[in-house]
């Protein structure tokens, strides 16, 4: 990933699966995607913690998030295929967990979508970000624009690399990129075929 290549800019949201939570917890059953829509600002704001932003250089300013919040109302609301931005619902109690799109980006000359994924600090090491990663992959096949999805995690980044691997991702490689502009970063580079039968 390269800063101009992630859109929304969450390749961000593929570095914050970093927490854990106790292991008696119950997986969840399922997630919901909602549109990503004017309300969620807050919850944008909730997912621009330090412990979230690690990763990715640290927090971002007000004026930053909402330029964010900006971009991601405008491409859920693009009827293009081009890409799509959703907060995650976990059910069956209906509480909002975080959030993950797919966007149009460019991977070695190739148009491919991008996948990003950030999930609240109460809700990770419970399967969350698996569940809606793969609910996204469904998405990023029916809007059918482009044969492959990527996710790039930081190397350093464990529970994302295991998010992209049970979700069916390929691990391609490592690549280096600045994310933000001027601060070096290695990241996996991990592709799905949407036009895969059956799945990996």
């Amino acid at each position: 990933m390269t800063e101009p290549r992630a859109l929304p800019e969450p390749s961000a949201a593929a570095e914050t699966t970093t927490g854990t939570t106790a292991a008696s917890e119950a997986a969840p059953g399922s997630v919901r995607l909602d549109a990503w829509s004017e309300g969620d600002a807050g919850l944008l704001r909730a997912l621009n913690a330090p412990e979230l932003m690690g990763h990715l250089g640290g927090p971002e300013t007000e004026e930053q998030l909402v330029r964010r919040h900006r971009r991601y109302v405008d491409l859920s609301a693009d009827a293009t295929g081009a890409g799509r931005m959703f907060r995650v619902v976990l059910l069956p109690e209906e509480r909002v967990a975080g959030s993950i799109g797919f966007w149009t980006s460019q991977w070695r000359g190739e148009p491919v979508y991008e996948t990003g994924w950030a999930v609240l600090p109460g809700f990770q090491g419970r399967g969350v970000a698996t569940l809606a990663t793969r609910s996204v992959v469904e998405r990023a096949r029916q809007a059918g624009l482009h044969r492959h999805l990527f996710a790039f995690p930081s190397v350093a980044n464990a529970a994302s690399n295991a998010v992209c691997r049970k979700a069916g991702f390929e691990l391609l490689g490592e690549e280096d990129f600045e994310y933000p502009p001027g601060r070096p970063m290695r990241c996996n580079a991990w592709r799905l075929d949407l036009g895969a039968t059956g799945g990996r």
